[in-house]
């Protein structure tokens, strides 16, 4: 009978061609998971939502990288992510506006400027009832007594008073206030005549504490905004956007006509040209309605037409996004179209409130607020 020859096979041996296959397939895995990782890392960033304990209709604004909102007693400062950071008492009736780092409330004849973490820096009666208030990096201006023929009452954010403006609006009401230059060492007042025959706007110019630097007619052209990019004061009214020296004397040159265009926002960067994002003013004021932007940077002038309509739009030094009721559309600055990255709030956006610091959306959707991580934010 044959006898089949068999070699017994080598435990060692194959201990060894199984530890190989081991570290092979391992050395698959790392490879796999090392690419996931790099396409995870380029791949755009979705939106991410949470949703605060406060009301659109309770004065919701971007306080740097928080939120802060007024309750109709108190002023609250919140994280993005909803966590309560302080709480101020300040009694019914009270407003408020934020600047970089620091915010100035007022109510009746009392101003208080309060710094990051809610601290009051001051708190004092100004002897008339204030209008309103602005902060800027080193001082706050507050507008006092009568419609017409104000007092402008500037002090540092320790209360100290520096400036006092009694006669300069005899006969105009200031409309708005607002600090310029590297240090906010510049004022800027935007005024209207009010006893003349037509409207008749006015820009006037101030280096705080010592004199007055300029002064410009504006025309029947109602200021909407003022920006300082640049080196130069973006004066935006309803038909052109004109710009200044800190003197307050205008380049006719770098004048730009905006009419029939609503500004959205800005960004505006340490060092140059700031990006300004315009709508139709007839899409502007409707919900939902919004279906082109034009978007300004220097002597660039670029026009975008959306993939639906939008509720709002905003620019970051990332890009442009635009709110739909269900999407966040996006596109870089130089970008050709917009990606779209759905939302899941279960709402419909009915407002965009503004942007935080870290490429944060403040939203709302009817009387809820959602923060929003923007995409590539």
């Amino acid at each position: 009978m044959n006898q089949r020859n068999t070699r017994a096979v080598n435990p060692n041996a194959r201990r060894k061609m199984l530890r190989n296959w081991l570290i092979l397939i391992g050395i698959i895995a790392l490879a796999v998971l090392g690419y996931l990782m790099i396409i995870g890392a380029r791949a755009p960033k979705g939106p991410k939502e949470t949703r605060l304990a406060c009301y659109a209709s309770q004065d919701v604004k971007p306080f740097g990288e928080y939120v802060v909102f007024y309750d109709g007693v108190s002023i609250h400062c919140l994280s993005s992510t909803g966590t309560v950071r302080w709480s101020l008492a300040i009694g019914e009736g009270a407003k408020f506006a934020v600047g970089e780092r620091t915010m100035v409330v007022w109510l009746n004849t009392q101003m208080k400027i309060l710094d990051y973490e809610g601290r009051e820096t001051y708190s004092d009666t100004l002897g008339d009832t204030v209008q309103f208030a602005r902060i800027g990096k080193k001082y706050a201006a507050a507008v006092i007594g009568p419609d017409t023929n104000p007092t402008l009452v500037v002090r540092d954010l320790q209360g100290t008073q520096v400036d006092q403006e009694t006669d300069a609006f005899a006969t105009q009401m200031v409309l708005d206030v607002g600090f310029y230059g590297d240090q906010g060492q510049y004022m800027w007042t935007t005024l209207v005549d009010v006893f003349g025959t037509a409207p008749n706007m006015t820009l006037k110019t101030f280096e705080v504490g010592k004199k007055n630097t300029g002064e410009s007619m504006l025309g029947e052209s109602v200021p909407c905004r003022v920006l300082y990019e640049n080196n130069r004061l973006r004066v935006i009214t309803t038909r052109q956007m004109r710009a200044y020296n800190y003197q307050g004397i205008e380049s006719a040159t770098d004048a730009m006509l905006v009419y029939g265009w609503n500004l959205l926002g800005a960004d505006v960067p340490q060092k140059g040209d700031a990006m300004m994002l315009f709508a139709p003013t007839g899409q502007a004021g409707s919900q939902f309605n919004i279906s082109e932007l034009r978007l300004l940077s220097g002597s660039r002038d670029r026009r975008f037409t959306l993939p639906s309509a939008c509720v709002g739009a905003v620019v970051t030094e990332k890009g442009v996004y635009a709110f739909s009721s269900q999407y966040i559309y996006y596109t870089a600055p130089n970008g050709q179209r917009f990606d779209p990255f759905e939302l899941r709030l279960g709402k419909q956006i009915t407002r965009v409130i503004g942007v935080l610091e870290g490429g944060k959306a403040l939203l709302a959707c009817g009387d809820d607020v959602y923060v929003v991580t923007l995409p590539n934010g």
